[in-house]
């Protein structure tokens, strides 16, 4: 059946199909044309696919058949030299990033049993080799893979000051509230460029750790600066975290000049 070098087609009257005789080449891409209603989906799809799962679903054990889908028998006259046909549905799958060939055709369901069941030593059930779940995925790219990050060399303009707009990421602009958390910190020298920063002086202004700032010109900044300090931290830290809520167009446009193209993850925990 399968060393044969074409499939068969004898005698399709599916559909509008007309005592149709075909005969396709295996192992070669094949492309059925013609006019809407000309019979290339009842050929392809409700003639050779219905009989090829058809076909295939007889092999299981009547138990089994039973939670199988019924697919009927096509109007066709006689299919010889037909293999496994494998039907990709004529859409887009959803722009979901953890959504993969083996989870879209339920294959990696499978595999993650067959590896709670069979793998030696026992190390968990099947939730544990998922990617999709908290107990099997990987705390670094959280299972997708792969790590988007920041590229500080675009988040500063290294000649200009706080006080001339050296943060140059959105909302960060001078008389801003974030700009103020940094400008009126007392932390920094304001009209200092940035290319000019000492290495303690960047690593404050980037990888700060939360602090509290017991100075500040007035009651009400010294209240500004310690919450907002206090919350968000370094640079590259609150971008990041703003990367996940960021739903406006404008915004994610604003982001995206930030971030550095994504990098594969060696953890190589996708299917």
């Amino acid at each position: 059946m399968f060393d044969h070098g074409f499939i068969e087609v004898h005698d399709a009257n599916q559909n509008n199909l007309q005592h149709v005789n075909v005969k396709i080449p295996k192992d070669a891409i094949s492309v059925f044309v013609g006019r809407s209603g000309s019979g290339k989906s009842s050929l392809v799809f409700d003639t050779i696919a219905a009989e090829s799962r058809r076909e295939l679903n007889e092999t299981f054990p009547s138990f089994t058949q039973q939670y199988l889908p019924k697919y009927g028998q096509p109007d066709v006259g006689q299919i010889d030299h037909l293999p496994v046909a494998i039907v990709v549905e004529q859409k887009r799958i959803g722009k979901n990033a953890r959504s993969t060939l083996a989870t879209y055709t339920g294959i990696y369901s499978l595999l993650r049993l067959l590896f709670s069941r069979a793998g030696k030593p026992f190390i968990g059930y099947s939730d544990t080799f998922s990617f999709n779940l908290p107990q099997g995925m990987c705390k670094t790219c959280q299972g997708l893979g792969y790590v988007d990050d920041i590229d500080v060399k675009k988040l500063i303009d290294p000649n200009k000051s706080l006080n001339q707009g050296a943060i140059t990421f959105v909302s960060f602009g001078p008389d801003t509230w974030r700009w103020k958390r940094y400008a009126y910190s007392g932390l920094f020298d304001n009209d200092k460029r940035l290319g000019d920063y000492t290495k303690q002086e960047m690593d404050t202004l980037l990888y700060a750790p939360q602090q509290t700032l017991d100075h500040a010109p007035t009651k009400g900044l010294k209240q500004l600066c310690t919450k907002a300090l206090c919350r968000e931290s370094g640079g590259p830290l609150l971008v990041r975290k703003r990367l996940n809520i960021i739903r406006r167009r404008w915004q994610k446009l604003s982001l995206v000049c930030h971030v550095q193209p994504a990098m594969e993850h060696v953890c190589g925990q996708r299917f």
